[in-house]
C-alpha cells in the first residue's frame, strides 16, 4: 500500500516541478526553475522531517508519500546534474560553477533552516 501513496505523491510532485520549472525559467543561461524547486524542496524536506517524520506523527504511508513521493519527485538531482554539464558544454563556466555552488550550499542551508524552523513554534 505504501507504493500507492508514494506513487500519488510522486505524480503530484513531478507535476509541480514541471509547472514551477517552466514558470521560473526566463530566457537565461542559468536554470532558475530547477534551482528554485531544489532549494524550496530542500527547505520543505528539512521542515517536514523535523516536524513530522522524525517524531512519527504521521502514518508511515503518508510520510513516505510526502517525503519520498512528493518531495522526491519535486526536486531533481539528475536534471541539476545535466544542466551543469550543458552549461559547461556551452562555455558558460561561470554559470556552471555558480549554479553548482548555490545549489549545494543553498540546499544544505535551506534544509537546515527548514529543520530548525520546525522547532521554532514549540520552543517559542
Amino acid at each position: 500500500m505504501a507504493y500507492v501513496f508514494v506513487g500519488i505523491g510522486g505524480a503530484i510532485g513531478s507535476i509541480l516541478r514541471y509547472f514551477l520549472t517552466y514558470l521560473h525559467s526566463p530566457d537565461s543561461a542559468m536554470p532558475y526553475g530547477t534551482l528554485f524547486v531544489n532549494l524550496t524542496g530542500s527547505f520543505v524536506l528539512g521542515w517536514f522531517t523535523a516536524r513530522f517524520a522524525s517524531f512519527k506523527k504521521l502514518h508511515p504511508h503518508l510520510s513516505a508519500a510526502f517525503s519520498t513521493g512528493l518531495i522526491g519527485s519535486y526536486t531533481t538531482f539528475s536534471t541539476f546534474s545535466l544542466e551543469i554539464v550543458n552549461l559547461a558544454d556551452a562555455g558558460h563556466y561561470f554559470y556552471s560553477f555558480a549554479y553548482l555552488a548555490v545549489s549545494l550550499a543553498g540546499g544544505i542551508l535551506l534544509c537546515w533552516l527548514g529543520y530548525k524552523a520546525a522547532f521554532m513554534k514549540r520552543e517559542g
